[in-house]
Parts: C-alpha cells; structure tokens; sequence
C-alpha cells in the first residue's frame, strides 16, 4: 500500500475542532459489554468527548440499547452500516465521521479509567507527539483480572514496532493535526498494527504511559487468539504494506510473537 492511500495531507491543517477527542468504536454483537464500555468513556475526567458507534450490524440488542444513550446523551453519534464489512471499514467510517483533532481508538468491549484522555493530552502537549498509548491489564469475559499491568516503555518508533506488540488498540490517541487524515487500511485483522506502522514510517514515535488506563477484555474467540495466524497476518503486513522483504519481514515476525507471548503469559 503506497503513503498516499493511508495519510494525506500531512502537515497541512484540517478544520478539525481543536479540543475535542473523537472516539472511534465498531460495534458488532456487543450487547453484554456495550454499556460498561460507553460508561467508562462517559466517565472520563476530561469532558469535551464526542463518541462515535459505527453498527458492523449487529444482529443482538446492541442497536436497541445504544439506543437509549443516544437519547440521553448528546455527545454520542450512532451509524449502522448497510453490510457487514469488518471492524476497519466500521472504524474507517468513524473516523470520517470525526469531528474532533484528537482520534482516540476504543473496542466495544474494553473499559477505559476516569482518567486515561486527560493524562494521554497531557503528555502529548508535553512532547508535542502525534501518538500516545499506555499500559493495561486484561479481564475476560466476565470482567475478571487476569493479567494484571502489562508494561510499556516510554517511546517506540517504526523499528521497534516491527519486531514488538507495544501499542494496544483501545489504549491509542491520535493527534491528527500532526498526523494528517488517515484511515486504516482494509483488511481483515491487523488493521490496528497496519495503521500504527503506516502512521510511524516516517519516523513519528509514539509515546507510552507505563500506567494502566484501560482494561482490555480477552476473549477466547477473538481473531487474535490463534498464535500462528498471528504470525503469518505480521508477516503479511510487513511485506505487503510496509514493502519489507519476506525474509526480513520473516526475522521480524518470529521476534514479534516471542515478544508477544513473553509479554501475555510471563
């Protein structure tokens, strides 16, 4: 995939509302988690937050209890796609539904702190960084501890990345007027470590907050779950989108699932 299908316009200003965070959430049979999830955004210390659901659709109660937010909250926006299409045509169509200069990343089923926006803006306008991420614990279905913090450093860059799972989805904000408008490129898993190196290739860091601000929900049908098919999805976004050739892209692969699985189960 070439730059210009992902980013365009960097360095150029947008008319993006300065202040405003816009978080991005597909949405797809998520009934169980759905409140708790929009309750932990809602809850956030830092107020000037517009969320956007976009409805991968669904075939449970989801629509019917976003429903209800939407008519008490003025701050939420709901779309249901017309076909099921896969989390990143839902997040990409969020994003072009996003108003706001900030573009915080949030999974139906994950949970943010109180504070986890307003310590992220913080640090991004202490080091002016485009990316801010930060550390989590796991819970799974029955949103039980079982992992407790896994650690982040304080910066990763493109290198990095290639050979580490660092940057967790629902952790992420984007600060588009430094970015430029992106969208994630469409594919069907791995679209969030695609957009991370996509937005890092040229040589943007990301910086990380060593505190947990978001629990992160594991499920055992989730399409990360299957370790070899992990495997061979970093292999191919390494070669295809990033241009990497196969035996490199090889080398990284393996050195990103050792990562990967020190950091899940040790």
């Amino acid at each position: 995939m070439k730059l210009s299908e992902g980013i365009c316009d960097v360095g150029v200003k947008h008319p993006f509302e300065n202040e405003l965070v816009s978080v991005i959430t597909p949405v797809y049979n998520s009934g169980k988690y759905i409140t708790k999830t929009l309750d932990s955004v809602l809850n956030q210390t830092y107020e000037q937050i517009e969320i956007i659901l976009v409805d991968d659709c669904s075939t449970d109660n989801s629509q019917e209890l976003i429903r209800d937010y939407l008519s008490k909250h003025e701050n939420i926006r709901y779309h249901r796609l017309e076909e099921n299409s896969g989390a990143a045509v839902a997040r990409n169509k969020a994003i072009d539904l996003a108003k706001g200069r900030f573009v915080a990343f949030l999974d139906s089923d994950d949970l943010w702190y109180p504070k986890k926006i307003e310590k992220q803006l913080e640090l991004m306008e202490q080091k002016n960084a485009a990316i801010c991420y930060t550390a989590i614990e796991m819970i799974d279905e029955n949103d039980n501890l079982i992992k407790d913090k896994r650690n982040v450093i304080e910066m990763v860059n493109y290198k990095f990345l290639l050979k580490n799972t660092m940057i967790a989805t629902s952790t992420v904000v984007v600060d588009r007027n430094l970015t430029g408008a992106f969208k994630m490129p469409l594919i069907r898993s791995g679209q969030d470590y695609a957009t991370w190196l996509l937005l890092m290739r040229n040589g943007t860091n990301a910086y990380g907050i060593n505190e947990v601000f978001v629990k992160y929900r594991k499920s055992n049908n989730s399409l990360s779950s299957n370790k070899v098919k992990n495997i061979k999805k970093v292999w191919k976004i390494q070669t295809k989108n990033e241009g990497i050739n196969p035996v490199s892209a090889s080398y990284y692969s393996i050195c990103y699932a050792l990562n990967a699985f020190k950091k899940h189960y040790l």
